[in-house]
Parts: structure tokens; C-alpha cells; sequence
């Protein structure tokens, strides 16, 4: 394979041994709290070294954990990308959200040519309700710098719901989630509001499209996306001052197939562990190419991504404004195994059951970390349980708008159609006394017909109709199905799932029979 240029080093000393703490300045008294919101993509619950993962160093994760508050009970909007982004952004869980999962929009015979490359002229995701308010709307509303870095997944190019027109001031990175899946591809979005831009546009990789998509020559491309997408995200930081609040979505596509990166310190790193290493031979019709050292690829990927966290933090501490800047790291789903991964070498799943597509505890619980330096204790492991639906009102509760989402209730919908999430304030606050339950946890995915809902420790997952029951609190892997010897909870929880679910005809599941 060939090498690949670096056009944005990460310094291995770093990660491996962490960043030089600066000293935190006090709060001003009032002053509203920044929040930079860290989504990576398909990262498991036991990817981390504070979640067990013994094999790849995440020093700086691992760093923000003891810094901050572990929640030990988090949960993605969904199994996959798309849906998941969907229910952090409008706090609806995919009962109630209008995306659902991956719905794609792009023709195979309407393409753009780049040189001797082509693109999809129209790409992206089903678009989020343009009726429905979403989070960097709100953020803006009350007075902040809004941005996001890496996969929009809210709408496709052009559609109702792009950045430009979901209150976002500034946008780098794929509005396509299936373009995300290449990290050499021939272009990116952009949008900014500083820089003239009136709507979203393409920026042209130039030096990736002198090289083939396909092939032996798709590795000498230079202009690596995930690079590109942080220093972005950087740049954008260093320009944040504590004159105004700022909100920034960096979402990260570290550890997403496709397995590459830049030949660097990392990757070196990691194929000296890895000796003998497993190889992928390539799919073809995919984007994922043949890959020689798939364990040594796919643990750089994650610790490349803990350098980026490492330099957010670092950023954060030179600027003076880590004391009043709420830093939360998660991502969007369980583990994948695409383009060769192999989650089982890893253990990913940790003691769960489950990849990514699963409404099993392994498709979507995910690793949840907050640091707050004003309220946050250092070393905090929470068991409250939480869902991305819980962000909207947690953040317009951090804001003092608790009321705030009442002015866009939807006359066409009941309140509970329009917003299913509970703030989680008091908890982070160490006010668990004060911290609104759940009565259950929801969730849909139409592309494997799976259902699941979760209250208290019973757990319910409806397979094409058909219904398993598990009790989390002995049987955290979901290995004894007890639908037969609880016929009464089951019907507790199907008819709970019945009234959860809202018609989408873009986006349907079996539901279960009542009695049945």
C-alpha cells in the first residue's frame, strides 16, 4: 500500500502522554456556559479505556472521564447514524422523530465529474421536519455562536433541512452520511455565515481527485477528511472568545469504516503491536478498499480520535475558557463490523450484547462523558439512565429556557408526539433527589424491523413482530428470553411500544399484538 501524505499531524507524544493541564479562571458571575458537544461515529461501549478496552490507548478520554462524570447507562436515538443525529437534534425519540433511519436520496445516473472521478449531484439523508425546532436553532436563538464540524446526516443537499437553515452559523463536512464513508473523497460542505456563503456549497479536494477513487491510486490521495474536518473545528474554536457563548457539534466520522489513514507515528504504533494482524480483502461496489493490518487501522482510528479530543481540551485550557465550557463526548451507536472491522478481536461490545443495526444494549448504549468544571465533581460514575432525546430540554434547562420548547408545540400533534425528553440538569448538577425518571425508553429501526423498549430493568426488543423480554438487572446480556414466563410484563411493554409509535410511511416496523 501506498504512503499517504500527512496534511495535519497529530504528535504521537501526546496522546501518549497526555497534555500539560493550564491553570482554570474563575466563572463570571452569570455567564452563560459554552458547549462543545464531541458525536464520533460507531464507537462502542467498551471502545475506551475508562469503559474496559484494554488493547487501544485513549489517554485523553479516559483523562476527560476522571475530570468529569462517566454515565454507565447512556443511550444513542437509535442503532444507526442517521436517526440517532435526528433524536439528539429535536429531542424526539424514533417513535415520534420523522427520521427513522438511513433513507438515502441519490441517483446512480445524475453525477457530477470531478477530473476523472464522479459524485452523486444531489446526495444526503431524509430531512429533518422543517416544522420541528432543532438544537443549533435554539442555541442561536439565546444568543450563541453555532457551528458544526464532520456529518450534518439532517437532510440531503438542497433539501428543506441544511445547515444553512437549521441555525447554524458555520459548517464543515459531509452533508451526506454516505459520502462520510470514504476519508479521501473528492469533496466536503461548507457554510459559513462569517465568510459570505449563502447557502451550503461543495469545496473541491483538488489533490484527491487527481488520483482514482478506486485502486492502488485511491492511496495516494493526500487530503485525508477527518483531518480536515478538525482543523476546521480548531480554527473555529480559537476564534471563540468569552464575549459571546458558542455551541459547537463536532461530529467526528473516527472510527466509521472505511479502515485508512495517514501512514503516521499512530499507525506505526499500532501495527508494531499488531504483528499479526487480520487483512480485509476489499468489497467490491463498495468504498471499502483491501485493507493489510485491519486491528492496527481500526485502533489508530480511535486514538487518532482521542488526539483530537486531546487538542479540543488543550485549545479549550490555552483560550482560558475550560472553567465555563461544558465538553461532552458520546457517539451516535454501538460498533460496526463494515470494511473489515472486527468488533469480536476487540471486544466492543464489553459485556453487552449486540452491534450496531441491534436494538440489543450493544447497538445502543454508548459511552457518555460530561465535564463541567463549575458543577461536575472529578471521577463521577452515573447509573441514571439517559437517551440523546434528553439533550434538547437538558440544554434549555442549562440555558434557563425550561419553557422555551412550550412555543413550538406542534397544534397538529399531542405533547407528547412533540418532545419526549427529560432534562438531566440535577444529575449533573449531583442532584439525583431532584432528577426526573423515565417511565420508559423507546426505540425503532425499520432496516432490521426491531423494536425496543426499555422500563425500569425489563427490557422488551420485538423482532419482525415477534417479542423477546430480558431483565437487565441479572442479565445485562440479553441472554434469557423470559416472554413466556412473563406474559403479564410483556403485554405491559407491547402496549407501551404500541402507543409510543406514530405513523411514518417512510419508515415502518411490525408492531406487536396485543395479548398475543
Amino acid at each position: 500500500m501506498m504512503k499517504r501524505k500527512r496534511r495535519f499531524s497529530v504528535n504521537l507524544s501526546r496522546w501518549l502522554c497526555g497534555l500539560a493541564l493550564c491553570p482554570i479562571q474563575a466563572v463570571a458571575h452569570g455567564e452563560r456556559p459554552n458547549i462543545i458537544f464531541i458525536l464520533c461515529d460507531d464507537m462502542g461501549w467498551g471502545d475506551l479505556g475508562c469503559y474496559g478496552q484494554r488493547y487501544i490507548s485513549t489517554p485523553n478520554i479516559d483523562r476527560l472521564a476522571r475530570e468529569g462524570m462517566q454515565f454507565m447507562q447512556a443511550y444513542a436515538g437509535s442503532p444507526v447514524s442517521a436517526p440517532s443525529r435526528a433524536s439528539l437534534m429535536t429531542g424526539q425519540h424514533t417513535g415520534h422523530c420523522e427520521v427513522r433511519g438511513n433513507k438515502e436520496y441519490w441517483s446512480r445516473n445524475n453525477t457530477v465529474r470531478y477530473g476523472e472521478n464522479t459524485d452523486f449531484a444531489v446526495v444526503g439523508q431524509h430531512p429533518l421536519d422543517s416544522a420541528h425546532v432543532v438544537l443549533p436553532e435554539i442555541m442561536k436563538d439565546n444568543g450563541y455562536n453555532t457551528a458544526q464540524f464532520g456529518k450534518w446526516a439532517g437532510g440531503y443537499e438542497g433539501s428543506c433541512s441544511t445547515p444553512d437553515k437549521r441555525g447554524v452559523d458555520e459548517f464543515y463536512g459531509p452533508i451526506c452520511q454516505f459520502q462520510a464513508h470514504a476519508y479521501y473523497p473528492n469533496f466536503l460542505n461548507r457554510y459559513s455565515r462569517s465568510g459570505g456563503d449563502t447557502c451550503v456549497v461543495r469545496e473541491l479536494l483538488e489533490e484527491n481527485i487527481s488520483h482514482a477513487f478506486y485502486g492502488e491510486d485511491y492511496f495516494r490521495r493526500p487530503q485525508y477528511s477527518a483531518d480536515l474536518i478538525h482543523r476546521k473545528a480548531l480554527e473555529w474554536l480559537g476564534h471563540q472568545t468569552r464575549k459571546k457563548p458558542f455551541y459547537g457539534l463536532f461530529t467526528y466520522t473516527l472510527p466509521h469504516a472505511e479502515l485508512v489513514q495517514p501512514e503516521d507515528s499512530i499507525l506505526e504504533h499500532y501495527k508494531a503491536k499488531f504483528s499479526e494482524d487480520k487483512s480485509f480483502p476489499g468489497q467490491e461496489g463498495s468504498w471499502y478498499h483491501a485493507i493489510p493490518h485491519v486491528h492496527a487501522e481500526f485502533a489508530a482510528m480511535i486514538t487518532r480520535l482521542d488526539a483530537y479530543v486531546g487538542e479540543i481540551m488543550a485549545k479549550l485550557e490555552e483560550k482560558g475558557l475550560a472553567d465555563n465550557t461544558i465538553l461532552i463526548f458520546t457517539s451516535d451507536n454501538g460498533p460496526h463490523e463494515e470494511g473489515g472491522a472486527d468488533p469480536t478481536f476487540f471486544n466492543r461490545d464489553g459485556v453487552l450484547k449486540g452491534l450496531k443495526r441491534s436494538c440489543h444494549e450493544g447497538g445502543i448504549r454508548v459511552p457518555f462523558i460530561v465535564r463541567w468544571p463549575k458543577y461536575i465533581q472529578e471521577g463521577v460514575k452515573t447509573w441514571q439512565p439517559i437517551a440523546f432525546w434528553d439533550m434538547m430540554p437538558t440544554f434549555c434547562d442549562i440555558l434557563g429556557v425550561k419553557s422555551y420548547v412550550e412555543r413550538y408545540r406542534n397544534p397538529r400533534l399531542g405533547a407528547n408526539d412533540w418532545f419526549d425528553g427529560l432534562s438531566f440538569l440535577p444529575t449533573l448538577k449531583g442532584d439525583e433527589t431532584h432528577q426526573q425518571q423515565h417511565e420508559y425508553l423507546y426505540w425503532e429501526f425499520d432496516e432490521t424491523d426491531q423494536i425496543a423498549v426499555r422500563r425500569g430493568d425489563w427490557k422488551l426488543i420485538v423482532k419482525s413482530g415477534r417479542c423477546e423480554l430480558y431483565n437487565l438487572a441479572d442479565d445485562l446480556h440479553e441472554d434469557r428470553n423470559l416472554a413466556e414466563e412473563h406474559p403479564e410484563k410483556v403485554e405491559e411493554l407491547v402496549r407501551i411500544a404500541r402507543v409510543s409509535h406514530t405513523y411514518n410511511p417512510y419508515f415502518r416496523v411490525t408492531l406487536p399484538e396485543v395479548g398475543k
